[in-house]
C-alpha cells in the first residue's frame, strides 16, 4: 500500500509544524507544498522531502499525486483554498478556526457536504490523548465546572495577523477558540453566555473572558488575551474527580488527576502521540474508511464553535 500523499497549503510555522508531524508518521509523506509565493514552497518541499512545490494554492489543490490538503492558510483564506480542494476531491484538515465568519464556514461545510468529500477543522486538542483521557474517564461523574485561559501579550500591529480584522484578527478566534473549546468538549453548547473584555483601537478584540452557564448550575469560566499573559492552564471538576491541566492546556504534556481519599494520579504525554499526529491519522482513517466527517471533531461543532464565537465577539461591541 502507498503512503498517504499530503499537499502543505502555505509555508508558515504552523504549516511547518503539522508538515514535519506528517513527515515523520509512518505510512505518511509530504508530496507537495503550495504558496503564493514559489520560493518559498520549494523551500519547505525541500525541507519536507516533498517532491512538488506550486506558486498557487489551485495548482497544489488539482496535484493527482495529493490524497488530502492541510489548509495553513491565514484564517480569511480558508474558504478559497478548502474550496479548491472540495472541488478537486481532495480530502481537507483545515487549521482552526475553521474560518474567519459564520458565513464561511456554513459555506466550506456545504460544498464539503455536497460534494461527500471529507473536511474537518484541526483542533489539535481535540486529539491529545491526555484531554481525551479526561473526556472519556468516567470516573469524573458529571462534570461540574471547567475554567482555562489562553493569553500572552503581543505589541498592537495592524498590519500583524492577530491584529488585522481583515485577517481573521483577534484574541476569541485565534486563542479563546481554545478554552472555548474546552468547554464545549466537556459540557457541550451553553444555555447562556455572558461575556465582557475590550477592543483594539481598530475595533478587533483585544480581550474577553467568558461565563458559559448550562443546565443544573454547570458552569465554565474562559478568558483569553492578546494583552497580557495568562495562566493558560485549566481545571475540570466532576462530581467524582478533578483534572489540573498544566500550561500549555490545549497541548498538555502532563495532567494530575484527583479526589478525595485517592492518590493523585499524573499522566504523561508520549511525545510521539501529540495532537498533531493524531488530527492526520484521523484524516488517513477516515478516507480509508470512506467517512466524510470525523466523530472527534464535528462539522456540526465547528459550526457552532464559530456560532458562539460570533456572539462573544458582538457583546463587545
Amino acid at each position: 500500500m502507498r503512503d498517504f500523499a499530503w499537499g502543505i497549503a502555505a509555508t508558515g510555522g504552523i504549516a511547518q509544524t503539522v508538515g514535519a508531524a506528517i513527515a515523520a508518521e509512518p505510512g505518511m509523506r509530504v508530496a507537495a507544498v503550495g504558496s503564493r509565493d514559489l520560493g518559498r514552497a520549494r523551500a519547505l518541499a525541500t525541507t519536507l522531502g516533498a517532491e512538488s512545490a506550486y506558486g498557487s494554492y489551485e495548482h497544489l489543490c488539482a496535484d493527482p499525486a495529493v490524497d488530502a490538503i492541510y489548509v495553513a492558510t491565514p484564517h480569511a483564506q480558508h474558504l478559497p483554498v478548502a474550496a479548491a480542494a472540495i472541488a478537486n476531491g481532495k480530502a481537507v484538515l483545515c487549521e482552526k478556526p475553521l474560518a474567519a465568519s459564520m458565513a464561511d464556514a456554513e459555506t466550506m461545510v456545504r460544498l464539503a457536504r455536497e460534494a461527500g468529500v471529507f473536511l474537518m477543522e484541526a483542533m489539535w486538542m481535540r486529539f491529545n490523548p491526555l484531554i481525551r483521557m479526561i473526556a472519556d474517564d468516567e470516573r469524573f461523574g458529571e462534570i461540574r465546572s471547567v475554567q482555562a485561559s489562553f493569553g500572552f501579550a503581543h505589541p498592537y500591529d495592524e498590519a500583524h495577523r492577530l491584529w488585522a480584522p481583515e485577517l481573521g484578527g483577534g484574541a476569541l478566534l485565534d486563542l479563546g477558540i481554545y478554552p472555548f473549546g474546552l468547554a464545549q468538549l466537556l459540557l457541550g453548547m451553553p444555555e447562556s453566555l455572558r461575556v465582557t473584555g475590550s477592543l483594539a483601537p481598530n475595533g478587533v478584540d483585544a480581550e474577553a473572558a467568558g461565563l458559559l452557564t448550562y443546565s443544573g448550575g454547570r458552569h465554565a469560566v474562559v478568558a483569553t488575551s492578546l494583552l497580557a499573559h495568562y495562566p493558560n492552564s485549566a481545571h475540570v471538576v466532576g462530581t467524582g474527580m478533578r483534572a489540573e491541566i498544566p500550561a500549555a492546556f490545549w497541548a498538555p504534556q502532563r495532567i494530575v488527576l484527583s479526589a478525595p481519599g485517592m492518590e493523585p494520579e499524573e499522566h504523561l504525554l508520549d511525545p510521539a502521540d501529540n495532537g498533531y499526529a493524531g488530527e492526520v491519522r484521523e484524516v488517513r482513517a477516515a478516507v480509508a474508511e470512506g467517512r466524510t466527517e470525523s466523530a472527534i471533531m464535528p462539522l456540526d461543532e465547528s459550526l457552532a464553535m464559530m456560532g458562539l464565537l460570533a456572539d462573544a465577539r458582538q457583546q463587545l461591541s
